[in-house]
């Protein structure tokens, strides 16, 4: 997601991403090359063998499952001019707030975390006291790894075992209950799963979201794609990015304008058809027209399609050839853009996924 700390675009809520252009008629072929798995087939073979577990104490388990159908929302550790708030503000809609972003350090992999004082925080430990509140309301805070100017890089093993370590150190520090990867400048499925795999086999309990962009998930084949379906065993949901994309091509090979029912329904279908579990499966939006350069759907489309993919209902020109009563849910950049734009994500779509059957 693009998500700069300062500066902004033209459509004043964050510079548009780096455009993507859509060949047809090779992304088609992708998807038939690829040979698509059925959404219920078992998950691949074993992945990568996973680095050695950081030499700490395993944490204790965790109390909060994750809802069968979820709202996740990104809060920002920073103002860029959507409503700055601290978490006991974000709205109860949200069942996985993942707090953003986590800062590279010198160490290859490594990770860190400060707080911006622009969020009004006097003390770590009053951020501590929020993170604990929300969970004793039942809800997951993750914190996010990645962002538009995300620098952190996994691509061997040392870097691997220093992204595990910094990142469950990170989880320990602040009672994180796991971590949301949006790495938009390039990912190593290898070595990522890697990571992660050392992550859950120290925190079995970890939540693992992901936020590619769409590029990233047109064929089991792209290495985003690739590490979903190595973690599938553990991975909790991919809220891909829905937005600053463009069209791009759904599951059917025609091409799709961002912003519709269609372009959410079809390109779900290319992960829900691809090998990840409907449960898995998020779809992620702007919380605003300003929280993004392109691609906003408002509330009533987001709705729309979730019912079109859990129901069969409310569909546009593309209907799935088959429903997926368990969808996760949706997601939302940010919950300060949704404060912004007056709750209208947490009040609708929030409301309509927690409704679904």
């Amino acid at each position: 997601m693009v998500r700069a700390r300062s500066g902004r675009a033209a459509h004043t809520g964050r510079p548009a991403r780096r455009a993507v252009r859509t060949l047809a008629g090779l992304a088609a072929a992708a998807l038939t090359s690829a040979g698509l798995v059925a959404a219920g087939a078992p998950p691949r073979t074993a992945a990568p063998p996973h680095t050695a577990a950081p030499d700490r104490t395993t944490a204790p388990p965790r109390t909060t499952a994750v809802p069968k159908h979820a709202v996740t929302g990104y809060w920002q550790n920073f103002d860029n001019g959507a409503t700055v708030q601290k978490l006991k503000d974000v709205p109860d809609a949200y069942d996985i707030i993942a707090v953003s972003f986590a800062e590279a350090t010198s160490t290859p992999g490594g990770l860190d975390f400060h707080l911006d004082p622009a969020v009004g925080y006097d003390s770590a430990d009053a951020f501590k006291a929020d993170i604990k509140a929300k969970q004793s309301a039942g809800k997951s805070v993750i914190i996010s790894v990645g962002g538009e100017k995300g620098a952190v890089s996994v691509s061997d093993d040392a870097s691997a075992k220093n992204f595990a370590d910094s990142l469950g150190k990170l989880m320990d520090e602040y009672g994180f209950d796991g971590v949301d990867i949006d790495l938009e400048n390039g990912l190593n499925a290898a070595y990522m799963t890697k990571a992660l795999r050392a992550v859950h086999a120290q925190h079995s309990d970890v939540v693992v979201t992901m936020a590619p962009q769409t590029i990233d998930m047109q064929s089991p084949q792209n290495e985003y794609f690739k590490t979903a379906l190595n973690i599938k065993d553990f991975l909790t949901v991919v809220n891909m990015q829905y937005y600053n994309s463009g069209s791009m091509n759904g599951c059917d090979g025609k091409v799709y304008a961002q912003g519709t029912v269609d372009f959410l329904t079809s390109l779900a279908c290319v992960q829900l058809e691809g090998g990840l579990a409907p449960s898995q499966v998020g779809i992620g939006v702007p919380a605003s027209s300003r929280a993004a350069g392109g691609g906003y759907a408002p509330p009533s489309v987001v709705n729309a399609a979730l019912d079109c993919l859990t129901q069969g209902k409310n569909c546009g020109t593309f209907k799935p050839s088959k429903t997926y009563p368990g969808l996760r849910g949706a997601m939302a950049w940010s919950t300060n853009w949704d404060a912004a734009n007056g709750n209208a994500f947490a009040g609708q779509v929030g409301a309509h996924v927690h409704g679904l059957p």
